[in-house]
């Protein structure tokens, strides 16, 4: 599933493919993925050039100069393409965008979950999909506020968007092993220095994904997520990526929290006391 490096990245892509081109056409290949009636989209955006990109979230902003956005959502399986010709379309092409350029991005989804959306702004659609402020925009103040006010658990709080935009399973996760934060801490009880281990947390967990353009398998060694059983092991032959960096002895741990699976190191994180 795209999360948030992922979009980042896509949204990079995209800045230097469409931005300052003019769309002289906007061809729909399976309108299953449009969230904005057909007609209503190519009457917005044919004629119309993109100013720049954004991102919130997991959601990808393309701007155009008549102050509209159009919003791409990846869904499960999401992505974004590039092509000349027909023949080169990335296979599971949906939706392109053909550009005064010559080339065609490209809105690429096998899944068909991910939604194309027209906005009258980022911030109209914030509001609309009441969403919090970007991951890596989140304070520390206002993440001291949004815990000190909640007695539910601390992850399933932390994957909720309107706490915070972009923060999915394997990142929470990942941010709470890094914070030395049990999952299942009640977040009012999470003390000042703890918010402050969190906050760097997100910042350190997101910056690092994005750098390596969201492959896992490049992440640093000590990252919690070679743990998971979808990623391939960063010490091919050995099992110790299955064992916590800090100290080697202890066993990552799986779980389920809230419905969701939940890996964690059971002595950097100690269960919290009933």
């Amino acid at each position: 599933m795209p999360e948030l490096p992922e979009v980042e990245t896509y949204r990079r892509f995209l800045d230097e493919l469409v931005v300052d081109q003019t769309i002289t056409a906007f061809e729909v290949l399976d309108a299953h993925v449009l969230g904005t009636p057909e007609d209503t989209l190519r009457q917005a955006l044919v004629g119309r050039t993109i100013t720049g990109t954004s991102r919130l979230g997991k959601n990808c902003f393309l701007q155009l100069n008549s102050g509209q956005v159009l919003v791409l959502h990846f869904g499960m399986s999401g992505d974004v393409g590039a092509y000349r010709d027909v023949p080169d379309a990335p296979r599971f092409t949906r939706v392109a965008l053909h550009l005064d350029s010559g080339l065609r991005a490209a809105f690429v989804d096998p899944r068909k979950f991910g939604r194309i959306r027209l906005a009258e702004s980022v911030a109209a659609y914030q509001q609309a999909k009441k969403l919090g402020p970007d991951a890596l925009e989140l304070t520390v103040a206002e993440l001291t506020d949004k815990l000190a006010k909640r007695k539910t658990l601390l992850k399933p709080l932390l994957l909720d968007q309107r706490l915070t935009a972009g923060l999915g399973n394997w990142i929470v996760d990942e941010v709470l092993f890094q914070a030395k934060i049990h999952p299942e801490r009640v977040a009012n009880t999470v003390t000042a220095a703890e918010v402050r281990r969190l906050h760097a947390a997100i910042q350190l967990v997101l910056i690092t994904a994005i750098a390596a353009e969201a492959n896992y398998r490049n992440f640093p060694a000590s990252f919690l997520i070679h743990a998971r059983e979808w990623d391939e092991s960063p010490t091919p032959g050995t099992d110790s990526h299955e064992f916590c960096s800090r100290h080697p002895r202890t066993r990552i741990a799986k779980k389920y929290v809230s419905g969701r699976a939940t890996y964690y190191c059971p002595k950097c994180q100690p269960e919290p006391e009933l």
